[in-house]
C-alpha cells in the first residue's frame, strides 16, 4: 500500500511538474525547444528588401510565432529558389490532432513572425496543398531531416507545408 501511494504521489508531481512548465512557457521570450513559448519580447525587426533566405539552408530549426494567438513555436525549415516553407507533419494522427493546433490557427490568420539570430522577419504563412512546388520542397526536406516524406502525404494532408510569404 505504502508503495502504490508513493507511486500515487510521484505521478502526480510529474503531472504537476509539466503542467506547470506548460503554463510558465507561455510567459516566455518565444519556444523552450519543443515547447509552445509566449510572444517574441527580444529580437531586431528585420526592414529592408526581401532577404537571401540561402542562410537557413544549414539550420535546422528557426523559432516562429503566430500573431493571433501570439504564441511561440520551434520548427523546421526548407528553403527553395529564394523562398522559405515550414513543414508540419502528423495532422491525420491522434497525436497530430491533440499536440499540432497552430496550423489549423494559421490558416485562419496566417501573419507571423520569423525569428533567427535575433533579427524578426514579418511573414505571412501561406498553406501550399498542391503544385509544382510540392515535390521538390518535399524532397529537401526528406534530405535535410532525412525523414520519409512524399507528394502524397501532402496530398492525403498529413504532411502540411507552408510558405513563409513576405507580409503583404
Amino acid at each position: 500500500m505504502k508503495i502504490l501511494r508513493f507511486l500515487g504521489y510521484t505521478v502526480l508531481g510529474l503531472v504537476l511538474a509539466i503542467g506547470l512548465l506548460l503554463f510558465a512557457a507561455r510567459f516566455a521570450d518565444g519556444p523552450i525547444e519543443i515547447i509552445a513559448g509566449g510572444p517574441f519580447t527580444s529580437g531586431e525587426q528585420y526592414a529592408g528588401p526581401e532577404p537571401d533566405w540561402g542562410f537557413v539552408r544549414n539550420r535546422t530549426t528557426v523559432e516562429f510565432q503566430l500573431e493571433n494567438p501570439a504564441r511561440s513555436r520551434t520548427t523546421w525549415i526548407i528553403e527553395h529558389q529564394g523562398k522559405i516553407y515550414i513543414p508540419c507533419g502528423y495532422m491525420t494522427t491522434t497525436w497530430g490532432k491533440i499536440w499540432k493546433k497552430w496550423p489549423i490557427e494559421a490558416e485562419k490568420d496566417g501573419r507571423a513572425i520569423l525569428r533567427v539570430d535575433g533579427k524578426l522577419y514579418s511573414r505571412q504563412l501561406r498553406r501550399i496543398k498542391d503544385g509544382p512546388v510540392v515535390g521538390p520542397i518535399v524532397k529537401l526536406l526528406s534530405e535535410k531531416y532525412n525523414v520519409p516524406a512524399s507528394v502524397e502525404a501532402v496530398g492525403s494532408d498529413y504532411l502540411w507545408l507552408f510558405e513563409m510569404a513576405p507580409e503583404a
